[in-house]
């Protein structure tokens, strides 16, 4: 029978794309990429192996960590400061004698009364206004304060090698029942042969007498520099004298091989370590000068503190 849809004289009809529609769920042949689908679906259909998507996958990973690493970092800081303070006062405690195994760490750092000192006067300058900083014992930061280009000095005549000095550190008083002075911790720093030794000394109500002296920050070499952790070596300070004439003379404390003078004046430098024993012998000779706190500690030894 005749075609009904076509006109006498007409031929074929034309074919167009929406007669026959092409099957888009068909995947694409190997080697090639889907067209459309947006830059995402173009980019995971890249080859693995292509150059452009292993640098953008890398930027994406670093980007991703970083994120976590500084979110963690955030979050955690409050955290590291507390331990921060808690490690700092249990290395005063022990400076002091008073730390043992189980000790309520916050409950025994109470008795300290801490106080922050003008190291050139030996005065202290609680509550001070120090251009626009209050200087508050409790929230005094030794160490930033040595970096404050308005609290600290560069230093010409350098020992201790500690490049500029904070005009005003935190020092620490224990005191008897009787409110009479037990103990001043003073903190000291200086370089060693890597690293710059962070700690504390003790000094009796004399002011003349040690009572101990411990480090709680350094990166010395292990079993030779970082022996200034030895029980054995820190023992050795106990009872040892700053200056000669119970006080009054000259600046006789000395780390070294041989006394250069009595025995109450000299530590036995640690063996193997002549750089890290020259280090602690520098930082102790000038923190406690007149340049350090010779002017504090005179003080203590008049009675007035």
């Amino acid at each position: 029978m005749p075609d009904k849809d076509k006109q006498p004289g007409q031929g074929e009809a034309e074919f167009t794309p929406e007669m026959n529609p092409p099957d888009r769920d068909l995947p694409a042949p190997e080697g090639e990429l889907v067209q459309g689908g947006g830059f995402l679906r173009r980019f995971l259909d890249t080859p693995a192996d292509n150059t452009v998507k292993t640098v953008i996958v890398a930027l994406g990973l670093c980007l991703v960590a970083s994120m976590v690493v500084s979110a963690a970092a955030v979050s955690l800081r409050p955290l590291q400061e507390k331990n921060a303070a808690l490690d700092k006062q249990v290395n005063i405690l022990q400076v002091a004698g008073l730390y043992e195994d189980g000790t309520d760490v916050a409950e025994a750092f109470e008795q300290f009364e801490p106080h922050v000192l003008k190291l050139e006067t030996g005065e202290f300058a609680d509550g001070e206004n120090v251009e626009g900083q209050l200087l508050d014992p409790l929230t005094f930061d030794d160490r930033a304060a040595a970096e404050d280009l308005t609290l600290s000095a560069p230093l010409d005549d350098d020992p201790a090698s500690i490049g500029r000095q904070a005009n005003y550190v935190t020092v620490y008083l224990l005191r008897n029942a009787d409110g009479s002075l037990d103990k001043v911790v003073l903190p000291v720093y200086g370089y060693g042969l890597w690293s710059t030794l962070y700690g504390f000394m003790a000094i009796e109500e004399d002011g003349n007498t040690i009572y101990g002296l411990q480090f709680y920050e350094h990166a010395e070499t292990p079993g030779l520099g970082a022996e200034v952790d030895n029980p054995r070596w820190k023992a050795l300070w106990r009872g040892k004298e700053l200056r000669t004439e119970d006080g009054a003379g000259e600046l006789a404390i000395t780390v070294a091989k041989t006394p250069p003078q009595g025995q109450e004046y000299f530590v036995d430098a640690l063996s193997g370590a002549t750089l890290t024993s020259r280090g602690v012998d520098n930082l102790v000779r000038f923190w406690m000068s007149e340049r350090g706190f010779e002017p504090f500690l005179e003080r203590v030894r008049a009675g007035d503190i």
